[in-house]
């Protein structure tokens, strides 16, 4: 595996990516990904995320990020004593999208601790836009 370039790196599953990279703290998040339509859909479970204060969707050179940080506090009292427990970290992932994604129009909505992201994709025969010839 040592002779992995970055970019073939980058086509391993995401647990392994990781391995290789050494991102050990980065807690991992379920990722389903499918075309619906003329639409790639990606959906995340983000649970106990607020979208607009915990959540960055961002697209670039091909790739769709998905970046957020997790807080989360739960507490119980008894008469037996007092346990607190803490959970938190940043999270980050990376999809590279298809040839063809129509990044100015990607959306993203979140519900139920489920975000999906809908990116529009060019027709399946279409192969680009007509190039016009002119005559010298």
């Amino acid at each position: 595996m040592a002779g992995l370039s970055r970019r073939d790196r980058f086509d391993l599953p995401e647990p392994m990516r990781r391995l290789f990279e050494g991102d050990w703290e980065m807690p991992a998040f379920r990722v389903e990904e499918y075309r619906d339509t003329n639409a790639m859909v990606v959906r995340a479970e983000l649970p106990s995320i607020d979208p607009e204060k915990d959540l960055d969707v961002t697209v670039s050179d091909g790739t769709l990020r998905i970046k957020g940080e997790r807080r989360e506090e739960t507490s119980n009292r008894s008469k037996n004593g007092y346990r607190s427990e803490f959970k938190y970290g940043s999270f980050s992932r990376d999809i590279r999208l298809p040839a063809g994604s129509s990044t100015d129009e990607v959306t993203a909505s979140y519900r139920d601790g489920v975000l999906e992201v809908r990116v529009p994709l060019q027709d399946e025969g279409s192969t680009g836009r007509k190039v016009p010839i002119s005559r010298s």
